[in-house]
């Protein structure tokens, strides 16, 4: 699929200057920073060294005093409460470290409660609701959903059950009626970072606890780990407060013993020594997420949870076989719905994409979402049958707000929500066809046609003699890389390969690339072998890449990972 280049505007010369005169370095690095408006010698400490004595202070969210009045209220009247998460990442690392963390205080007074995905669906239900009543929990605190469970919330205070939310997610203009709402994206909430993942909000409150209770928080900051997971998982922008706790969170990872249920999904994805966020994404978030798609997510939180590696390792087991399941399903329905689009004369042009059949995978459809993106770059929505209704996951475009779109089409829906990039919603079946319509009609008046091509987005451009050791460790030092960091994308004009290029693996490019004649570079191009007969006749190229570590039989080098190959004409 052709790509968009797109490079960033040059930043302040005058800003380059300062900032690489104060740091030592050289003006490409500098340039780097300041675009990521890092000017300063002091923006460039607390970037390149994250301190946790800059996290906010957490009674900045609103309702906070009132929540952490409430657990300390439960905690002297000896009452039962029950930890309610969502079934993915976020929501299972959220309960694990709330729950972990309460434990000690509560004993045998608390539990958790995440709800099947099938049978109960998105956020809080009402039969976790009466589960919580039947069973004497008067406070439940809900993490990573809630925040527009209004209905719910009002059913479980006729029950006599309080409600603590935590969430993270675009409120409506009503709250629920909840002894406190934690968001800060509620609009009243003074709170100064907006982009915190729901596990992060639960650290926050459980941050709130500790400071007014006087408990040591180093058993809190244990749990950081559980955090850069949700981070990572979640897709929540690595700023601000977010990149001090992700920062201190690989750190734990990677300098004390990994909690036995991260150790064993460690060894079973086969991941190297040093942990990054990109590895968590790809060999931690599936397997976790695998086991609400496929079953019971309460194993993830068990696994989360367990004491040795032992224990870990057996759950990890059952978890990794719901994994294989799942991409079983994923690969199946992708390969459907790609023929249904390519079958359909509509679809092959519309700028949308709308998918309904009842008989698909409820827990695979947002993977398929992505799958569908991917050959056909436009906002997507995948739908199955579940309980009666259409249900299922959105995903978008780069720069395409999906949730907005989605909005437009409400009064065909029952609930929907989400983020502007990935939603989730259920409607009648027989709305279906007009949803599909309405979307199609909101999608084609909004979108930009450069929405419609994927975009590289380039932060400089580089000669190859400029690469070195040295240039690479500070690139490291921005770490960690995700959305609103990412890692540095580069452009070189007029490189060619020196007789080596040869196709590896599942149509990639293994290749030797020089500029000069001097200054030589193995790169990787995934998927991109159709370029092999032009680089092949050495034909001058441009490239846009990502520098790397490569290690092989012991020796370490550097690596252009490639993101697109561009031939002049």
């Amino acid at each position: 699929m052709q790509k968009r280049w797109v490079v960033k505007d040059a930043p302040d010369a005058a800003k380059v200057q300062h900032i690489a005169q104060s740091l030592n370095l050289v003006p490409a690095l500098a340039a780097i920073l300041c675009q990521r408006d890092i000017c300063t010698f002091d923006e460039a400490k607390a970037f390149f060294r994250p301190s946790l004595q800059d996290l906010h202070d957490p009674f900045l969210l609103k309702d906070m005093d009132k929540a952490v009045n409430r657990l300390v209220d439960a905690l002297h009247r000896q009452e039962r409460i029950l930890i309610y998460g969502d079934y993915d990442v976020d929501g299972t690392t959220s309960v694990a470290l709330v729950y972990g963390f309460l434990q000690p205080f509560f004993q045998d007074r608390i539990e958790y409660y995440i709800p099947d995905r099938y049978s109960e669906g998105y956020g809080v239900s009402f039969r976790g609701i009466d589960y919580a009543q039947e069973n004497d929990f008067s406070l439940i605190i809900s993490l990573d959903c809630g925040v527009k469970s209004i209905d719910k919330v009002a059913y479980a205070n006729t029950k006599g059950v309080d409600f603590i939310i935590c969430d993270h997610h675009l409120p409506d203009e009503e709250l629920p009626q909840a002894v406190a709402v934690l968001d800060a994206k509620r609009a009243d909430c003074p709170y100064p970072y907006k982009e915190l993942a729901g596990c992060g909000v639960g650290f926050k409150f459980m941050q709130a606890f500790c400071q007014q209770q006087g408990f040591d928080e180093e058993p809190l900051l244990q749990l950081l780990d559980l955090v850069v997971v949700s981070i990572a998982a979640d897709i929540v922008p690595i700023t601000g407060e977010n990149r001090i706790l992700a920062y201190h969170g690989l750190r734990r990872m990677n300098n004390a013993p990994l909690r036995p249920g991260l150790a064993a999904l460690k060894e079973l994805a086969e991941l190297r020594s040093e942990l990054d966020i990109t590895q968590i994404v790809f060999g931690f978030a599936p397997r976790i997420n695998a086991a609400g798609r496929m079953g019971d997510a309460k194993r993830s939180v068990a696994m989360l949870l367990a004491r040795t590696k032992e224990e870990a390792f057996d759950m990890v087991q059952k978890i990794n076989v719901s994994n294989s399941e799942r991409r079983g399903h994923d690969t199946s329905i992708t390969k459907e719905a790609l023929q249904m689009i390519e079958d359909d004369d509509f679809l092959r042009s519309a700028r949308s994409t709308v998918l309904f059949k009842e008989s698909w995978h409820k827990g695979v459809v947002g993977i398929v979402a992505s799958r569908c993106i991917e050959k056909y770059y436009r906002p997507t929505i995948i739908l199955t049958e579940s309980n009666g209704k259409a249900t299922g996951s959105a995903r978008s475009v780069h720069g395409f707000d999906v949730h907005q779109a989605i909005l437009a089409c409400s009064d065909l829906l029952d609930q929907f929500g989400g983020h502007m990039y990935a939603a989730g919603l259920t409607l009648p079946v027989e709305n279906v066809p007009a949803f599909r319509e309405r979307f199609e009609q909101i999608v084609a008046e909004t979108i930009r046609e450069e929405q419609r091509v994927p975009m590289v987005e380039i932060d400089i451009p580089l000669e190859f003699h400029q690469i070195n050791q040295r240039f690479f460790n500070i690139l490291r030092q921005m770490e960690p890389f995700g959305p609103g960091n990412m890692a540095p994308v580069f452009m070189s004009t007029c490189v060619y390969d020196t007789g080596s290029a040869r196709v590896v693996g599942d149509a990639h490019l293994k290749l030797r690339l020089t500029q000069d004649g001097e200054t030589f570079f193995d790169a990787i191009a995934f998927g991109m072998a159709e370029y092999y007969p032009r680089i092949q006749k050495g034909i001058p190229f441009d490239v846009c890449y990502a520098i790397e570590e490569n290690v092989f039989r012991g020796n370490v080098t550097l690596q252009l990972r490639i993101k697109d190959i561009r031939f002049a004409g």
